[in-house]
């Protein structure tokens, strides 16, 4: 089956997962961080201030998604969208009307785990577990949602701001969510359960066999991809936290500065793209070996930057490894460990992931307060991907070994 032909036929699904990730913008960094002088301004905080408080909410969510993940596995994503997206449209709008610190530190917890964990959550679990022979094409173009979000909405937000109150943006980002949720129920009509799909469209991982996600989390190849599974989130979310200060270190307008995302954002689609095909031909392992060497060169070549175009090469890699990672990940997981438990490990993941980016704002934040500034930092952060990367190459090279001859099924 062609891959035009594939997306023609499963249309419907496909749309309602990107505009599961589109709506999953609302709970992300690179959204949350166009206000960061704001609300520190408004709540008299810090650079590690804040970043602390981002990490205390982010960190209560990672625990909460490793168990809500799971539901995943239980129940129809059109039903758990009916709790989580109006839940995220209510929370959009408590950030524009709250008033005090501790209903902040609330209210990041829940964009957090409504926005970067379960809306996201739903769309990627569902893509894996629904289709198996082109699995990488379903999950980039899902992803196409997450990447428009990421293009235009720091740009048109950031602009916004100039001439409207951030609460008020706040309460559009609310209205956004809830207009897009009945579109996202009528495609989701049709879906099928977790547990039909279970009988009908097996996908085994290693050792023949679907792995529970209690001999996952405590497998070797688990263990040793977690240092990058950290790192991805904790250094890649701190560099869209720091990015009002990244461009006043640079000497950088933040309305220029920002406008280099849709760069980003058009390398990231196109690499999901590519990345989806390379994974349903060659397998997820390979790819992922390789993968940590776009975020060592991205973070070597932003730390150095003197000029915006120079940044706009390091934003260039930096899509490269978006990309790679918002399919390649969860493809992996499928292909190594079955879909019969993928909601449940997923979760895992994601809870892992969602602690990674609780970590990232915390300690930039505190790093910058004691005089070292983010471009300094991005050294140190590309040599852990240097170390991650060496993990994960020896763990993939091992586990490859066990998985099962590949089946070419096609399946919608």
């Amino acid at each position: 089956m062609s891959g035009l032909r594939f997306i023609r036929e499963n249309l419907k699904f496909l749309s309602a997962g990107i505009l599961l990730t589109l709506n999953s913008s609302f709970g992300q960094t690179f959204f949350i961080s166009i206000f960061a002088a704001q609300i520190m301004a408004e709540f008299s905080l810090t650079n590690g201030e804040w970043g602390l408080l981002y990490t205390l909410g982010t960190t209560a969510s990672a625990i909460v998604m490793f168990w809500a993940g799971v539901l995943t596995d239980r129940f129809r994503a059109r039903l758990l969208a009916c709790f989580v997206m109006p839940g995220l449209a209510l929370t959009c709008v408590a950030m524009g009307a709250n008033g005090s610190v501790i209903g902040l530190l609330l209210i990041v917890f829940l964009l957090r785990l409504l926005g970067q964990g379960m809306i996201f959550q739903l769309a990627s679990v569902s893509m894996a577990r629904w289709f198996t022979g082109r699995r990488g094409l379903a999950l980039s173009v899902s992803g196409l949602g997450f990447w428009a979000g990421q293009a235009v909405l720091p740009v048109v937000f950031a602009a916004l701001l100039l001439t409207l109150n951030w609460h008020t943006l706040w309460y559009l980002a609310g209205a956004f969510v809830l207009m897009c949720f009945p579109i996202v129920l009528w495609l989701l009509t049709q879906e099928r359960t977790p547990s039909s799909l279970a009988e009908e469209a097996q996908s085994l991982g290693m050792g023949g066999r679907h792995w529970t996600r209690r001999e996952v989390v405590t497998s070797q190849l688990f263990l040793m991809l977690v240092p990058l599974l950290v790192g991805l989130s904790a250094w890649g979310t701190a560099l869209f936290f720091q990015q009002v200060h990244i461009a006043e270190v640079k000497g950088w307008p933040l309305v220029d500065y920002l406008a280099l995302i849709p760069l980003m954002t058009v390398v990231s689609v196109v690499t999901t793209l590519i990345t989806g095909a390379l994974v349903d031909r060659f397998g997820s392992g390979r790819l992922l070996q390789i993968f940590p060497l776009s975020s060592i060169l991205s973070f070597l070549i932003l730390a150095q930057a003197d000029h915006l175009g120079t940044a706009a090469i390091a934003f260039a890699i930096v899509g490269v490894s978006s990309g790679m990672q918002a399919t390649l990940i969860t493809a992996f997981w499928a292909e190594y460990f079955g879909t019969r438990h993928i909601g449940a490990i997923k979760a895992a993941a994601m809870s892992i992931v969602v602690f990674g980016s609780a970590i990232g704002p915390g300690v930039s934040g505190l790093a910058i307060d004691f005089g070292y500034p983010f471009p300094v930092q991005l050294v140190w952060y590309a040599a852990y991907f240097a170390g991650s990367m060496i993990l994960v190459w020896i763990a993939v090279e091992r586990a490859r070994r066990e998985l099962p001859a590949k089946i070419n099924i096609e399946s919608t």
